[in-house]
């Protein structure tokens, strides 16, 4: 059934991440039609000096 994936930049607390899967898991069953079980997110975590835009990396 539905996966999320959701990449973000490290830091995030554990209860900031439970209210992240505990708000997709609900969106994701009211407009999918499907119940909490089917639904799985995975948080990818990365630090900054791994992620770059237009041509620098994010911490510079």
């Amino acid at each position: 059934m539905p996966t999320i994936i959701v990449e973000a930049d490290e830091g995030r607390t554990v209860e900031q991440k439970r209210g992240l899967v505990r708000d997709i898991t609900e969106a994701v069953c009211t407009h999918f039609k499907v119940p909490p079980e089917a639904v799985t997110v995975l948080i990818h975590e990365g630090k900054k000096e791994n992620r770059g835009k237009a041509g620098k990396l994010a911490i510079d």
